[in-house]
């Protein structure tokens, strides 16, 4: 669908190019629209929160401590990142590191209270029809589905969700952006008001604002602060886990999510803080003694990469997508940025095409 303004193709600027930035900016220009893509940093050196997650797409992990409608867009998401994926891998001829293979959630003997609340707490927020999704495995199936977590004796697996790649999938979104030819203009911090964009002194007008900026954008979303979250990159040849893997403990949840090359990123630190120091010798030592506990071998792993990052959330923490004539803004995605890309950028997307279709 090609849309025309006064036999001129729409110009359609978007304010962030993060993960949601990346993914609006190919939707609408495979839409025919013209596209410009503003980022206050570096697009191929990004240093946002997309590139430090672990890129976890996990609807029913998440549903026990946040909002149905959470859930609901998690769910969206995995369709969409199914479809989008495959379009991204053959638009830029490699794979994009999209796995749905499910999740796994254990504990340790003396916190065997932790899993089972687990359990009651999502079998009671799902429908009768959705429970199935979740299954309590004993240490057998439990060993058949990750042998590497010998001697938990159950666990849970949510075989519906997945995950995918950051490291790959910006790359690829970036050089898909180039192919479409949009344009995009790095270490360029802008303000986003109705038909404009503010790039220092200068004012320019376009038919549509999209502003996804995350905590640049104060100004626009009230209440909006950022949430603080550490994770590492371990390597070794000794253990492999096929999944993401979470540990639930009394202080924390860790996740560990395998990676190619041996390489696993896990994490469990979520702080109050819009602290961007680095990774702190408490959180290190927890997260280190956390992945341990899943398997001794982890004892011999090297930690490559520590990663520092804050999340944009709203107060009540869940994402905002509101329009006005001339501006939609999407923002607020807390620790859900994988989870719910898609299916917000699905809905802004749909708020765009009918504001541009008004001016036609």
């Amino acid at each position: 669908m090609t849309l025309t303004v006064s036999n001129q193709c729409p110009r359609v600027a978007i304010a962030g190019g993060g993960l949601m930035g990346r993914l609006l900016a190919w939707r609408l220009a495979l839409r025919g629209l013209d596209i410009t893509l503003f980022e206050a940093g570096s697009l191929a050196r990004p240093s946002g929160a997309c590139w430090t997650a672990a890129g976890m797409i996990s609807p029913l992990s998440e549903l026990v401590h946040s909002e149905r409608s959470v859930y609901e867009l998690g769910l969206r998401s995995l369709v969409l990142w199914r479809e989008w994926s495959g379009c991204l891998q053959l638009l830029c001829g490699s794979p994009v590191g999209f796995r749905q293979a499910g999740s796994v959630l254990v504990a340790h003997g003396r916190d065997r209270s932790e899993l089972l609340q687990f359990q009651r707490e999502l079998q009671g927020k799902l429908e009768a029809g959705e429970v199935g999704q979740l299954r309590a495995v004993a240490a057998t199936e439990l060993w058949e589905l990750e042998p590497a977590l010998a001697g938990f004796e159950r666990g849970l697996f949510l075989a519906p969700e997945g995950d995918i790649d950051n490291r790959r999938l910006l790359p690829a979104l970036l050089e898909v952006l180039r192919r479409q030819r949009v344009s995009l203009r790095e270490e360029c911090p802008v303000d986003c008001e109705p038909f404009t964009i503010f790039e220092g002194g200068r004012r320019q007008e376009f038919e549509l604002v999209v502003d996804c900026r995350g905590l640049g954008a104060r100004d626009r979303v009230p209440g909006l602060r950022g949430v603080r979250g550490e994770v590492l990159v371990v390597e070794t040849p000794e253990v492999q886990l096929r999944r993401p893997v979470r540990l639930l403990h009394p202080r924390y949840q860790l996740y560990a999510v395998p990676r190619e090359n041996g390489q696993t990123v896990i994490g469990a630190t979520e702080i109050e803080s819009e602290d961007m120091s680095p990774t702190s010798l408490r959180s290190c030592m927890e997260l280190s003694s956390a992945l341990y506990s899943l398997n001794p071998a982890f004892a011999e792993a090297r930690i490559i990469e520590t990663r520092v990052n804050c999340r944009p959330a709203t107060m009540d923490n869940l994402p905002v997508v509101e329009g006005e004539p001339g501006l939609v803004s999407v923002n607020g995605l807390y620790r859900h940025g994988y989870l719910l890309a898609p299916a917000l950028a699905e809905r802004v997307e749909q708020l765009a095409i009918g504001q541009v279709q008004q001016l036609a």
